[in-house]
C-alpha cells in the first residue's frame, strides 16, 4: 500500500515544473512593462521641451527668457532607454527594481550633462551679446557725427535720423540735439505712428520747448 503513495508524489513532480516554467514568462513580461514605464516616466520633462525644428534664435531667446531650466530636461531618447533596459530583462540580467535603478542612474548622468550643455552654451550667447553691445556703443559717437555730417550737406535719406530703427533709446536722444525743429516734429511724429515710446515722445518734446 505504500508504493501508490510513491508513485502519487513522483507523479506531482512534472506538475510544479510546469507551473515554475510557467510563471517566468510572466515574470519577464511583467518585468519589460515596469521598465518600459519607469523609462517613459524618466524622459517625459525632455520630451515636453520639443527641440526639433526650433531655430538657433528661439533656442537664444529660451536662454534669454530662462525658459529652459537645465536641471528639469534630459538630453535622453526614450527609445534608447526601453532598448537597453527591454534586452537586459529578457536576457534574465536584471529585475524590474533594478532596471528602475539603472534609469535613475541614467537621468541623472543625462541631467548632469545637459545642464554642462545648456550652462556653456548660455555663457557663448551671453559673452556674443556683451561683445556685440561694446561693438555698438564703441562705433556710435562715430555713426552719429556721419549722420549729422550727412544731414548738413543734404545728402541720403530724407529721414533727419540714419537707422532710426535699429537705435536704442539712448542713442536716438543723444542724435536728437542737433535736429531743427522741423526735423524734431518729423521724427516725433514717425514715432508716434511707429514706437510710439514715451521716452523717445518725452526727449523730442524737451527739445522742442
Amino acid at each position: 500500500m505504500k508504493k501508490p503513495a510513491a508513485k502519487k508524489a513522483t507523479a506531482r513532480k512534472p506538475s510544479s515544473r510546469r507551473s515554475s516554467s510557467s510563471t517566468r514568462p510572466a515574470t519577464k513580461a511583467k518585468a519589460r512593462s515596469r521598465a518600459k514605464s519607469a523609462a517613459a516616466t524618466a524622459v517625459r520633462p525632455a520630451e515636453a521641451l520639443d527641440f526639433s525644428g526650433k531655430s538657433v534664435a528661439e533656442v537664444r531667446e529660451a536662454l534669454a527668457k530662462r525658459l529652459i531650466e537645465p536641471l528639469n530636461i534630459v538630453m535622453l531618447t526614450r527609445e534608447r532607454i526601453e532598448e537597453t533596459l527591454t534586452d537586459a530583462v529578457g536576457r534574465g540580467r536584471l529585475t524590474a527594481d533594478d532596471a528602475e535603478k539603472v534609469v535613475q542612474g541614467l537621468v541623472e548622468r543625462g541631467r548632469k550633462q545637459t545642464s554642462d550643455v545648456l550652462g556653456d552654451l548660455e555663457q557663448l550667447l551671453g559673452r556674443g551679446r556683451a561683445q556685440t553691445k561694446r561693438a555698438r556703443l564703441a562705433v556710435d559717437p562715430a555713426l552719429a557725427s556721419v549722420d549729422k555730417a550727412r544731414r548738413a550737406v543734404g545728402v541720403g535719406p530724407s529721414f533727419p535720423i540714419l537707422g532710426f530703427d535699429d537705435l536704442t533709446v539712448g542713442q536716438i536722444q543723444t542724435r536728437l540735439g542737433g535736429l531743427s525743429p522741423a526735423e524734431l516734429r518729423k521724427v516725433r511724429d514717425y514715432e508716434r505712428r511707429n514706437a510710439n515710446r514715451k521716452s523717445v515722445l518725452g526727449a523730442i518734446e524737451k527739445e522742442l520747448a
